[in-house]
């Protein structure tokens, strides 16, 4: 049986705010996968493909009932740019500074507001979306082939091998 015939498949885009390159860093990519491993491990998604590029990601989720989406979502995006921010400001003083904000809630942000997310509910959404998600770092020129790219699940859905530990197939019972 097909996960998005029995549960929603999630196609969620996070966007760096102004869409600046502040994930060059890979320590700063595994403060992402960690997180995302966590909510794996915790039962709350099943992450069923994801890519982290320079200024943004793309996941392909399902959340895991009793969670909503909306909780996953906020608790993640704000909790990686908690991470993300303090390692900057420990490390990169000058990068952390090109995210201040002049907001009423706060001095720095991370996360662009409003990600995009859709709901996918098809096996061939699912599929082109699996497929956008993998070709991004090729297109950026970041390797030849999906499968190359450290930040992705790319490799997974190309030898079966889940180097993460928490990448669960699209389709599964």
């Amino acid at each position: 049986m097909c996960a998005y015939r029995r549960y929603e498949l999630i196609f969620l885009t996070a966007t760096i705010q102004e869409w600046k390159p502040i994930l060059q860093n890979d320590e700063l990519k595994s403060i992402i996968t960690d997180s995302l491993s966590f909510l794996a491990r915790d039962k709350r998604i099943y992450l069923c493909g994801f890519c982290i590029m320079n200024n943004h990601m793309h996941l392909l989720i399902q959340v895991i009932e009793p969670h909503a989406i909306e909780d996953v979502q906020r608790d993640f995006l704000k909790y990686t740019a908690q991470k993300i921010l303090k390692n900057l400001k420990d490390n990169n003083a000058e990068l952390y500074e090109t995210l201040r904000v002049d907001a009423k809630d706060r001095k720095y942000q991370v996360w662009k507001r409003n990600p995009l997310s859709v709901p996918l509910r098809t096996e061939a959404v699912v599929k082109q979306k699996l497929d956008y998600i993998h070709e991004n770092p090729v297109k950026a020129g970041l390797c030849k082939h999906p499968e190359d790219y450290l930040f992705s699940s790319a490799y997974f859905y190309e030898t079966g091998e889940d180097n993460w530990g928490f990448i669960t197939h699209y389709i599964f019972d």
